[in-house]
């Protein structure tokens, strides 16, 4: 379905503050539905009809009442309709005066009471809005159904002098007040002349139990800042009123004007306690949320210090306590994270940036040794950002200790023979030599990172010395890299591949992980 503004741009040649007019209309007129109790049509006049055609009218929008049944079930956004089967409407148009009368069948497929009623922006008629009434035409019954559809045609004469909607007012919102939530008017010097049911039940949750009738706000213990600030300058007020523990009623404030004069005010009032009180819930169970992840944060900073001291006094099993060290500290990194924006949803680019900082941090070695990002994973499931976090950390670790050492100092399966000088595919005393002489040269790391709706991928590739022909990563005693394996297939029910690059492709090794995405809910 297009939009109001996609149906303006393609039928009609509305200047962009025109346009702007009709959509804060199309913001605000449930106002106009609700207290007409009538369906509303918004009809404005298309261009560049062929020649010796009829012109024709566009429905940029169409709204039906909260408080009485519909007449017209059909929608008609969107469609475009011949000006002299609205004759009424096209007179209005051009008259730029309200015009009544009865629609022969059109709309709602009976004889039914219509009023045109033209939307004025400056000097020119831009639109107009068809109110589709009762039939026969609705009798007032009660003080409320008078006084709505008294303020109805004081905001129509508005509407008819480019007064209403107001420039400067915002589109309304899912807070705004409706007429439902309750209704009181009020005179030119503030005081009420009339409030709906619901508007006194309102005021009884403010803790006014007496009539408000023929007095302002202020004399009933009420914030009248609103009410004086919209009679004073014609412009409507939004305020939020607390009384007593835990209430609050929000207070919209529409001048009803006569031409430049203020002769009174429409004030909504809603009762927002219960959404301030679910917002308020929202806001500690986050801030709880906080506190678990900073506190989780710290004490795994903590055990990574605690491991870090013990892997400097120990001997045989120094190295060993340091990778435990290091995996401490990739979750602490997600926690880290998680502290600052708790969600389902974890950032996971920023972990990306402190685990290849962490691994540029703990190079040792005399190559000096390059690691760049290429791409986003953008963000990822809360319950596969540590894993995943984790896997990476150990696989990036892995090329920066192991991938520009010589040949004979890698990895082996057990049982494997060390290679000598002069064995098939061992490296000559001049590779040593020519190995030896590229020690200043950089060693590259490269970390890609894609994803899709369904998969995230992450592939490591370095330049270095590459994986024996022999190795498996499935037949693999490095506690590492099974850690990686188990993580990656066991817990995230993904996939790993390690493999040679090809000399003719730049050499080194590949690591592909591949995460499948749970769906969206």
């Amino acid at each position: 379905m297009p939009t109001p503004a996609e149906l303006a741009q393609y039928h009609t040649s509305l200047e962009p503050a025109e346009l702007g007019h009709l959509q804060r209309l199309l913001g605000s007129w449930s106002l106009l539905a609700d207290l007409s109790f009538s369906d509303l049509l918004l009809l404005v006049p298309t261009t560049g009809a062929p020649a010796g055609t009829a012109p024709h009218l566009v429905v940029l929008g169409q709204i039906r009442p909260n408080n009485r049944p519909t007449l017209v079930g059909e929608d008609f956004v969107g469609q475009t309709v011949a000006a002299p089967d609205w004759p009424l409407c096209s007179e209005a148009l051009h008259s730029g005066e309200i015009v009544s009368g009865v629609a022969d069948r059109i709309v709602a497929g009976a004889v039914l009471p219509v009023e045109n009623i033209p939307v004025r922006f400056g000097d020119r008629v831009l639109a107009v809005i068809v109110r589709i009434c009762q039939s026969p035409q609705l009798t007032p019954e009660s003080d409320y159904e008078r006084t709505y559809l008294d303020l109805f045609g004081r905001l129509c004469a508005m509407v008819t002098r480019s007064a209403f909607p107001f420039p400067a007012e915002d589109v309304g919102t899912e807070e705004t007040p409706r007429v439902g939530d309750g209704v009181v008017v009020v005179d030119g010097e503030g005081r009420v002349v009339f409030a709906s049911p619901n508007a006194i039940n309102a005021f009884h949750r403010l803790g006014v139990f007496s009539s408000p009738e023929g007095r302002r706000f202020a004399d009933l213990g009420v914030e009248d800042v609103a009410v004086e600030r919209a009679l004073a300058t014609g412009s409507p007020i939004v305020e939020e009123v607390e009384r007593r523990p835990n209430v609050s009623v929000l207070v919209h404030c529409i001048p009803l004007l006569d031409g430049k004069s203020v002769t009174g005010a429409m004030v909504l009032l809603r009762d927002v306690t219960d959404v301030r009180r679910l917002d308020r819930l929202l806001l500690s169970k986050d801030a709880a949320i906080r506190e678990v992840h900073h506190r989780v944060k710290n004490n795994l900073q903590t055990i990574s210090s605690l491991l870090h001291l013990q892997a400097r006094r120990a001997g045989a099993g120094r190295q060993a306590l340091l990778e435990a060290e290091r995996r401490v500290r990739s979750i602490a990194i997600v926690h880290e994270i998680l502290s600052r924006d708790p969600g389902d949803q974890v950032p996971f680019d920023e972990i990306v940036g402190a685990i290849v900082q962490m691994a540029k941090d703990s190079v040792v070695s005399a190559r000096p040794i390059e690691i760049t990002v290429a791409g986003e994973l953008g963000e990822v499931d809360a319950d596969v950002a540590t894993p995943l976090a984790v896997a990476m950390a150990e696989v990036l670790q892995n090329a920066i200790e192991h991938a520009f050492e010589p040949e004979s100092r890698m990895l082996r399966l057990p049982g494997s023979r060390s290679a000598k000088p002069g064995d098939k595919g061992a490296p000559s005393s001049r590779g040593e030599r020519r190995r030896k002489g590229e020690a200043s040269t950089v060693g590259r790391v490269t970390v890609g990172l894609e994803h899709d709706p369904a998969t995230v991928r992450v592939t490591v590739r370095d330049d270095g010395i590459g994986l024996p022909k022999w190795f498996d990563i499935e037949r693999t005693t490095s506690l590492g890299l099974s850690i990686v394996r188990d993580l990656v297939v066991s817990q995230l029910g993904g996939s790993i591949e390690m493999a040679r690059v090809p000399r003719a492709a730049g050499g080194g090794t590949r690591v592909s992980i591949e995460v499948p995405l749970a769906p969206s809910r």
